[in-house]
């Protein structure tokens, strides 16, 4: 069963569907407070008429929203910025300080991704990536607050995925808005046995050590709730973080055993994440979940090859 295309999730925060390849994979958050409204990750053009059409049907004009707020720069995540800054004019753009100038000027993103798809598939999973002027951006210090409608945001620093990486931390929720930080958890990562979260190693600053300390970080306000891009919110418990932290060495051993070999790498992470699935369900054979990886495992087997370069240099 999909997830709905938008989910009320309760302390004024709705979960919107950011039509990205299929349902379920890619989300943004729409935050209310007092008739004001923040918007935490972007999705791409095409999650902006989702978006317009559940303004409309709450009665919310453009000019209520005060932040845009992608927590890095990576298209997934902020492809959609310019499309959004054109529509709400009173909104301000907050962004890392390192990805900053990316999303001012994105034609070095763009270049990039154009060359890894080709034009055609560029514009079907991105659309127009547009530039935001340079006086609507805002970079934000690590540990800085901001406010809307009197509800305070604080942002941290979060680098392990990405150096231009931060997190959104809600006290009204006690929750973390964590980008790609806390992973990923799809509706299908979550079986009997408890939630599977799968570290995001994705090209091309994976960094272990310092994903790690994130993670020490976040855990460290007591949340309660995160709110995933990929996908959606899930219950925090310590035991998840630290699920992460240990996937996250045994990926860094398992790179160094497959010689950095992408390829073989992605096939040793799809049974890593099905043998873990397994042990979450008392050892229950679910050898239909290891295709359901493959995704994500291309892609952090990519960002672990490019790792794997870097300490040999």
């Amino acid at each position: 069963m999909e997830p709905a295309a938008t989910e009320d999730l309760g302390f004024g925060i709705t979960r919107i569907d950011a039509d990205y390849l299929q349902p379920g994979l890619v989300c943004f958050y729409l935050l209310e407070s007092n008739g004001e409204y923040a918007l935490v990750e972007t999705g791409t053009q095409h999650s902006v008429p989702r978006l317009q059409a559940l303004m409309q049907a709450r009665g919310i004009a453009p000019g209520q929203v005060r932040y845009v707020i992608p927590t890095h720069v990576h298209l997934d995540h902020a492809g959609g910025a310019g499309v959004m800054m054109d529509i709400f004019p009173n909104a301000e753009l907050l962004a890392h300080p390192r990805g900053a100038r990316h999303l001012i000027d994105p034609a070095r993103l763009v270049q990039g991704s154009r060359e890894v798809y080709g034009d055609e598939v560029f514009q079907q999973l991105y659309g127009d990536i547009r530039p935001v002027a340079a006086r609507r951006v805002i970079e934000v210090a690590d540990g800085e607050t901001v406010q809307f409608g009197g509800r305070r945001l604080l942002l941290r620093h979060t680098p392990g995925h990405a150096d231009h990486h931060f997190c959104i931390w809600d006290e009204v929720s006690r929750g973390w808005f964590s980008g790609d930080v806390f992973g990923i958890s799809y509706d299908w990562f979550r079986t009997p046995g408890g939630d599977y979260s799968m570290p995001a190693t994705t090209p091309t600053q994976f960094r272990p050590e310092a994903l790690k300390a994130s993670l020490v970080l976040l855990g460290a306000m007591g949340p309660v709730t995160i709110y995933l891009t990929h996908f959606g919110a899930l219950a925090y418990t310590r035991e998840k973080q630290q699920m992460l932290m240990r996937q996250i060495d045994d990926y860094v051993a398992l790179a160094r055993d497959c010689a950095g070999d992408a390829a073989v790498m992605e096939e040793a992470l799809m049974d890593y994440s099905q043998q873990r699935v397994e042990e979450m369900n008392a050892g229950v054979e679910m050898r239909h979940m290891r295709e359901r990886f493959r995704h994500d495992a291309h892609l952090n087997a990519q960002g672990l090859a490019v790792w794997m370069q870097r300490q040999q240099i």
